[in-house]
């Protein structure tokens, strides 16, 4: 029997890294918040990789921070080994990747909503969400009965919306590590008529730490000089931060190969039991060894789950073959010939959404008052999740607070990137960020995400006034440092020289500008130090960034130039009860994508797949004709 049990403002679904930000940003707006977990001890699980960043993964959680949101200080909390990534690259592609103790991490983020004001953490499994025509706009209901009132519904299902386990022959319904599914939510989701499609994703086993030789793998260390993703925590007196563990590396071999093909009429993946489509850049052992074929091993990274725990997690193995068939491939594994399986990899498949159905704000186009994030969207990854959370819990917020939506601009963040990606071109697979998706990925450097993003945030209200005021701070000892380089004359003198032909560029005769000497490739700030008198004392963050906007000046003005030419498509807003077939030159294809997806302005009509040059100068044509009939 159904009873009616609260109302709230915003009710989010799903207590993983979308739902965790999400209610976060929804309660510090000042909106009653309610956030539901089917187990509250899954709340900000990582049951695939125990990390947090990445390539490009790493850049969104600097931009979740610099717009308020809690993973990165979250990562700096309970992370044990941090690595700055594709160092030996461009600083466009410089990415953070920390380990994290994941039930430290956890622990960590479902306190935090606890402590939160204005939201609420409740153990209960939605079953349903129906419409209704009171202020609320909608009713969420458990499978106890629980009736809620809510203005809107943020949906975070993660993996557990209809989730089905696999492991070889095995299959059920079930989420990650060992959790229920979402059987029922997933049927009233279809029935309300929301486009869903099939995904799938894996994970690797966790092995017993006391099983592993390590006496031949190599050893991964971390950073000597730790970068934290937070900006608070760059700010923290006691920073820098530490490392507490080693990474190891180890390879399959022709024998695991052979095993895995030997046994490939055994995984649900070739089988056909599967019918959810997986990640194409995170593919399982097995499919690597089938699309690959001509590759006689592949890498594989033993990584620590945790300080307090023997698990040990195999990067680069997730798997859904037979358990017997895992332990013999594992076995191959130089370092794992003894190995004890604690938990056994297994493919999962969920409901997720077409995210064609979404605005940029992440609200169904359809449905007032409903929206997406993370992998319900469509995506994979704990970053991308939060990314879409803090988005789709600011626009919740802002909806109920009859405030202007927030849209994140592609040429402004990786997180605009990511869901202009989803909402304009759709996803074939689960989607993961990439720095190469970005046209301005030189711009969009997660060095700079809080001079990108950090006013954003304080407009909206998610970053304090004192934090907002460190920010300015920071800006103006770049500026000054940056003047400082610019105007600074250095000598000729021997030491100077000496560093100059140590370094195999040019010896100087003549006075020259400390700038001239940084854009040198061979050079740097630190190597020039010994003459460089004047240097103020700043954190090595600031003389980073100067030094990268010194050595990438022409490439960023001529990148800027793009982003400016850009921004006037993005400017040319579209109405959204447009009727495409009655504009005259429109090709049929272009009448048909701009209806379905209709674009919130020019600029995402020209990345919608089938739309032409010539059908974006139709556009501009008759938005100038409507422009000028509205002025006369």
């Amino acid at each position: 029997m159904e009873f009616y049990a609260d109302s709230y403002d915003v009710a989010v679904i799903g207590a993983g890294h979308a739902g965790i930000e999400a209610g976060l940003a929804s309660a510090r707006l000042g909106c009653k918040t309610v956030v539901f977990t089917i187990n509250m001890d899954a709340v900000g699980n990582l049951p695939c990789n125990p990390s947090i960043g990445g390539t490009a993964k790493g850049h969104l959680v600097r931009e979740i921070d610099a717009l308020g949101g809690e993973m990165g200080r979250a990562a700096d909390d309970t992370f044990i080994q941090s690595r700055m990534l594709n160092r030996g690259k461009g600083p466009a592609v410089h990415s953070l990747r920390a380990q994290i103790d994941r039930r430290m991490y956890s622990s960590r983020v479902k306190h935090t909503l606890e402590l939160q004001q204005n939201l609420d953490l409740k153990q209960a499994e939605i079953t349903e969400i129906r419409r209704c025509d009171d202020k609320f706009r909608w009713q969420a209901v458990t499978k106890m009965g629980a009736v809620y009132k809510c203005k809107c519904v943020i949906i975070a299902t993660g993996t557990y919306l209809a989730g089905r386990i696999y492991v070889g022959d095995v299959s059920y319904e079930g989420g990650p590590d060992g959790m229920f599914g979402a059987t029922s939510l997933g049927k009233c989701l279809r029935e309300l008529g929301i486009p869903c499609r099939r995904f799938k994703t894996g994970t690797p086993a966790r092995i017993d730490r006391n099983s592993i030789d390590f006496s031949n793998l190599e050893i991964q260390e971390g950073d000597e000089y730790i970068t934290p993703f937070s900006y608070d925590t760059m700010e923290n007196p006691n920073f820098p931060l530490e490392n507490k563990v080693v990474c190891h590396v180890t390879w399959t071999n022709e024998q695991t190969k052979r095993i895995i093909l030997d046994n490939i009429h055994r995984s649900p993946l070739y089988s056909g039991k599967i019918d959810g489509i997986g990640p194409r850049y995170c593919p399982s052992i097995e499919d690597k060894i089938m699309r690959f074929a001509d590759k006689q091993r592949h890498q594989l990274f033993i990584e620590p789950c945790g300080l307090e725990t023997e698990e040990m997690y195999l990067q680069g193995a997730s798997s859904s073959l037979p358990e017997d068939v895992q332990i013999a491939l594992y076995k191959t594994i130089p370092g794992l010939e003894n190995v004890k399986i604690m938990r056994t990899a297994y493919a999962i498949e969920y409901d997720c959404v077409d995210p064609l159905a979404l605005r940029p704000t992440l609200e169904f186009k359809n449905y007032e008052g409903l929206y997406g994030a993370g992998q319900f969207n469509g995506s994979s990854g704990y970053e991308e999740a939060a990314a879409q959370g803090i988005v789709a819990g600011i626009n919740a917020a802002l909806s109920v607070q009859g405030r202007k939506p927030l849209i994140l601009e592609r040429s402004g963040s990786y997180i605009g990137t990511l869901i202009d990606d989803l909402v304009t071109k759709g996803v074939s697979d689960p989607y993961r960020m990439m720095t190469s998706r970005s046209e301005y990925r030189l711009i969009l450097r997660q060095d700079n995400a809080d001079e990108r993003l950090m006013p954003i945030g304080h407009e909206i209200g998610l970053i304090s006034d004192e934090k907002y005021e460190k920010f300015l701070d920071r800006q103006a000892k770049k500026r000054a440092e940056l003047k400082r380089v610019r105007e600074t004359q250095i000598q000729p003198t021997d030491t100077l020289n000496a560093i100059l032909v140590s370094r195999e560029t040019t010896p100087i005769t003549n006075a020259i500008r400390l700038v001239e000497l940084i854009k040198r490739p061979e050079l740097s700030y630190e190597i020039l130090t010994p003459v460089d008198t004047t240097r103020p004392k700043l954190p090595r963050y600031i003389f980073e960034q100067v030094e990268v906007e010194i050595k990438y000046e022409g490439y960023i003005k001529r990148q800027q130039a793009m982003i400016d030419e850009c921004n006037r498509l993005e400017c040319k807003k579209l109405p959204h009860d447009i009727d495409y077939s009655g504009i005259t030159g429109l090709r049929l294809e272009a009448i048909e994508k701009l209806g379905k997806i209709k674009p919130e302005s020019v600029g995402q009509a020209s990345r919608i797949s089938g739309v032409s040059p010539a059908d974006i100068s139709v556009l501009l044509i008759w938005l100038a004709k409507q422009s000028s009939s509205f002025d006369r």
